[in-house]
């Protein structure tokens, strides 16, 4: 190890970072057995597969125009508001609010006009003071649209009980489509609008396949289940789920029919609290955490729950919008790719949690419109069947971290992304040069707590825990106080790569399970800035290759089944390979900068193993290998600076 370490000194600083821009900068890469691969890169994705299919050859879409702001003139200052309802097969009844526009005199529109639609499970008369979980769109009512916004059942002043994108909800959703656009207001023309749940909801109607629907603007929708948001690589998201599934059993609580109709409101909102109690949210919740396998494992309840298993039926042009701190980071630039090929789709990521990607916080810039006017004109194309050029906006628009700006591409993943393997060395560098036989290893404690205060509590909240003015999430010095840090020298040149990210980090651990959690950063002076991160769970490594994607023939974004059948036995001092998916991401290092890996033991409250997985490994240490027989790295994709834009 001392040889080499002293043979890197001789290499010195401003050579090792040369090297490492260089590489990036140019169409030849190195893979980790020393070959290379040539090209501009535009053949050298492929897919991430789903649970029903394998990855295959990404197939690159072409690019397109720049951003244009359409804001025409308003049409219809008022609007009218009225409800009804909509009666399910089994006589189950969902409450319905119609919102139409209407002249100054407040007379609404006597003819058919095209139709929004939202289903939301957040309560739409709560909508009314939050229009994001489920209110009217005013924007677009007064440009000439009929909104319609529906609780889903067991949730608002709908019958039933909630599931969370169960079987049944799923049922309710082509019926309730055919219902609006059989109404007198409606032409026969539907645009599928909402965000978060909303978004969701839109996913999953628009693959009912109903002809009357025209096309859909999802804000910061859900990809995998599993894998985007429940159980982050095999450990349970404590930090949101206990308070989705919170607030929309309280929202569900507040009841309309409990003071228009007391006695039939009563009942229901004792139904809610004691379905919630005994038949989903609760127990859900508890099964997770105590390591229940039809609940902690991957399966078929999240595979029916998981709209990117249904994307194929998707037919319809789709607007996507998703944030690069959101809780969906994974799943919205994946429902991009995966519908991209077979129908007009575009993709628009901000640097935004979960609650500011909802409104598309501080819109307009960098020639990006309020998203209201992007939705605006996505549905004047393509539903009411204007030529207003939403099919020439840019394929891909995303916020760069370090850059600070909105860049555009054609397409994503980035065509001119190339693979590139950095190696955590034993004197914890980062490096292009694979490890030496003596090398050192580097040791974490071994606890579940490490993050309270990070980044990540913001994200995993929503954005909500970051509205407090504490440093820490916005800075994870504190963070990652217990992790082992790994650095590049500070970049000669910028340092540009945008997509997911692979670490194949060697540990052992003293116990018999282990959480790994690392975390990607930009390091400038004392400051630690946070990009992305990924967690995995020792036990829950297991890798289907057939599934995974791959950047110039080197794995870069791993497929874990998740599955109790594919649970890898962990023995106490013995080294595993933890093949650690890292979400998406869009940064820059600027020159000056340091990249920065960290790994520990955990990312509280984004992830804590199952009670049996946090028993096994839930006090020790982790050995982190850096030699020639187990050489720990990750796999970025690097792309030419000059490709920004």
């Amino acid at each position: 190890m001392e040889r080499s370490i002293k043979a890197m000194r001789h290499i010195g600083v401003a050579a090792i970072v040369a090297a490492i821009v260089f590489s990036a900068g140019c169409s030849r890469s190195s893979s980790p057995d020393g070959s290379s691969s040539e090209g501009s890169g535009s053949n050298g994705w492929t897919t991430n597969g789903t649970r029903g299919t394998l990855a295959k050859k990404n197939v690159p879409i072409k690019a397109t125009s720049d951003w244009v702001d359409y804001n025409p003139e308003a049409t219809y200052p008022k609007s009218v508001t009225s409800t009804d309802t909509i009666t399910m097969a089994d006589g189950t009844k969902l409450a319905a609010t119609i919102v139409l526009p209407a002249d100054a005199s407040g007379k609404a529109v006597d003819h058919p006009v095209p139709t929004v639609l939202t289903i939301t499970g957040y309560n739409k008369a709560a909508g009314t003071y939050v229009p994001a979980i489920g209110g009217a769109n005013t924007y677009l009512v007064s440009h000439g649209y009929a909104h319609v916004i529906v609780d889903e059942r067991g949730t608002g002043a709908s019958d039933g009980q909630w599931e969370a994108f169960g079987a049944t909800e799923q049922g309710d959703y082509k019926p309730t489509i055919r219902w609006v656009a059989t109404q007198p207001f409606c032409n026969g023309n539907i645009g599928l609008y909402g965000a978060s749940l909303l978004a969701i909801t839109a996913v999953l109607s628009a693959a009912q396949q109903d002809p009357a629907v025209k096309a859909m603007f999802p804000i910061v929708p859900m990809g995998d289940a599993y894998r985007d948001i429940v159980f982050n690589g095999g450990q349970v998201n404590v930090g949101f789920i206990p308070l989705w599934l919170g607030l929309v059993t309280a929202l569900g609580v507040l009841d309309p029919n409990i003071v228009l109709d007391p006695a039939t409101g009563l009942q229901q909102e004792l139904d809610r609290v004691l379905s919630a109690v005994t038949n989903f949210q609760v127990p859900t919740i508890l099964n997770a955490v105590v390591g229940d396998p039809d609940t902690a494992f991957d399966g078929d309840f999240w595979a029916s729950r998981s709209p990117i298993e249904q994307a194929g039926k998707i037919q319809i042009p789709t607007f996507i919008v998703g944030g690069l701190q959101d809780i969906f980071q994974r799943g919205e630039p994946m429902l991009y790719e995966a519908l991209k090929n077979h129908t007009p789709t575009k993709l628009l990521i901000g640097p935004w949690t979960h609650v500011d990607a909802a409104m598309g916080a501080n819109l307009p810039l960098d020639g990006v419109p309020v998203l209201d006017h992007i939705t605006l004109q996505w549905f004047d194309q393509y539903v009411k069947g204007m030529n207003v050029g939403a099919n020439k906006l840019p394929n891909v628009t995303q916020y760069v971290y370090g850059e600070g700006h909105y860049v555009t591409a054609s397409d994503w993943p980035h065509p001119q992304a190339k693979a590139q393997r950095l190696f955590l060395r034993g004197d914890k560098s980062l490096s292009l040069t694979a490890p030496t036989a003596d090398e050192a290893t580097n040791f974490a404690l071994q606890q579940p707590v490490s993050g309270i205060c990070s980044a990540s509590t913001s994200q995993w909240t929503a954005g909500l825990l970051g509205l407090l003015p504490l440093s820490c999430f916005k800075d994870n010095t504190l963070a990652e106080a217990l992790d082992v840090h790994y650095e590049t020298p500070a970049m000669t040149e910028d340092y540009y790569f945008n997509g997911p990210i692979a670490a194949d980090i060697w540990i052992a651990t003293t116990g018999t399970d282990a959480g790994l959690s690392v975390r990607v950063d930009d390091v400038f002076g004392s400051t630690v800035t946070p990009i992305s991160n990924g967690l995995l769970t020792a036990s829950m490594r297991a890798v289907d290759e057939t599934r995974s994607r791959k950047l110039d023939g080197q794995r870069i974004q791993p497929w874990h089944p998740f599955t109790q059948e594919a649970v890898l036995p962990v023995t106490s001092g013995t080294p595993v390979l933890m093949p650690v998916e890292i979400f998406p991401t869009s940064a820059m290092i600027k020159a000056g900068h340091k990249l920065r890996i960290s790994v520990g033991a955990s990312d509280f409250p984004h992830g804590l193993p199952p009670l049996p997985n946090l028993v096994n490994g839930l006090i020790g240490g982790l050995t982190i290998y850096s030699d020639a027989a187990h050489p720990s790295s990750v796999v970025l994709p690097v792309v030419p600076v000059t490709a920004l834009k």
